[in-house]
């Protein structure tokens, strides 16, 4: 009824646990961008079909995925490496593709772990669009992607869980570095051939993705934007009630968008040159 999909690079610390929480599926998918450790090996002992291609950006690289991989059903489940389906949630999504409600996707709600505790509060957004037929979505931006979908999206009770400190302080901040240039790219891609940025349009436009590219585009706008972002996390959105382990994650999420401002502006000052 569901295929499966699994994004991975050296993921043979995480892999097994990420395909144990979907083996009720019959038809698991393991797209790889050339992993050099035992992620290959250990997708294809589980039975997994495994599909690689090298990495360019995370837009380009899902979208190819969802147009070119040989899916033995109409819906299917996007997971990272890091993830587990909850047994709450896999029994959602069973019944909801035996149902023909109209949708063409269905978003989940992600709980993200740090330091023994759910992130409940300073995490920035906790539902995902998971659960598709491929032929009616597409991603948009270079990194941390919007889902765009071509009809109607549900929502699925029951959570998937996040791991994204598993591998170690040091793999995620390795990882937010890469990203980080995505991000930096995207702002000055952007700013080229984006249409001028209106704060009217960020409050009122009627159309969704409008609205959010100049919600984000007043965003990067903000001066001090990495305490600003500290002080959504950390204060607004009450991260102080997740303990040490919100203060320390709002702490890191303030430094990758203090990554985010220096090489905006380095990139900025390179094209003026």
């Amino acid at each position: 009824m569901i295929s499966v999909l699994v994004l991975t690079k050296n993921e043979q610390a995480d892999l097994p646990g990420c395909l144990r929480s979907v083996a009720w599926s019959d038809d698991i998918h393991v797209y790889d961008s050339f992993s050099t450790d035992k992620t290959v090996e250990i997708a294809k002992d589980f039975g997994a079909t495994v599909t690689q291609r090298t990495f360019d950006n995370w837009a380009a690289h899902q979208n190819w995925g969802l147009k070119n991989i040989k899916f033995k059903h109409d819906w299917v489940f996007y997971i990272d490496a890091d993830e587990r389906v909850t047994p709450e949630l896999a029994l959602n999504v069973k019944l909801a593709v035996a149902e023909e409600s109209g949708v063409v996707a269905f978003s989940v709600q992600r709980r993200d772990f740090f330091m023994g505790t759910w992130l409940r509060h300073v995490q920035a957004s906790p539902y995902y669009m998971r659960l598709f037929k491929p032929e009616a979505i597409r991603y948009e931006r270079l990194v941390n992607p919007v889902s765009i979908a071509s009809g109607p999206v549900g929502t699925l009770h029951g959570y998937l869980d996040h791991f994204p400190f598993s591998k170690g302080i040091a793999h995620w901040v390795a990882r937010h570095n890469s990203y980080s240039d995505l991000e930096a790219e995207q702002i000055v891609a952007n700013a080229a051939s984006r249409e001028p940025f209106s704060v009217v349009k960020a409050f009122t436009a009627a159309d969704f993705h409008t609205k959010r590219y100049h919600q984000k585009e007043l965003f990067y706008r903000l001066p001090l934007r990495p305490l600003v972002k500290f002080a959504l996390l950390y204060i607004a959105k009450r991260g102080f009630m997740d303990g040490r382990a919100g203060l320390r994650y709002a702490i890191l999420q303030s430094i990758y968008e203090y990554l985010i401002v220096l090489k905006t502006e380095e990139r900025k000052a390179a094209a003026d040159r």
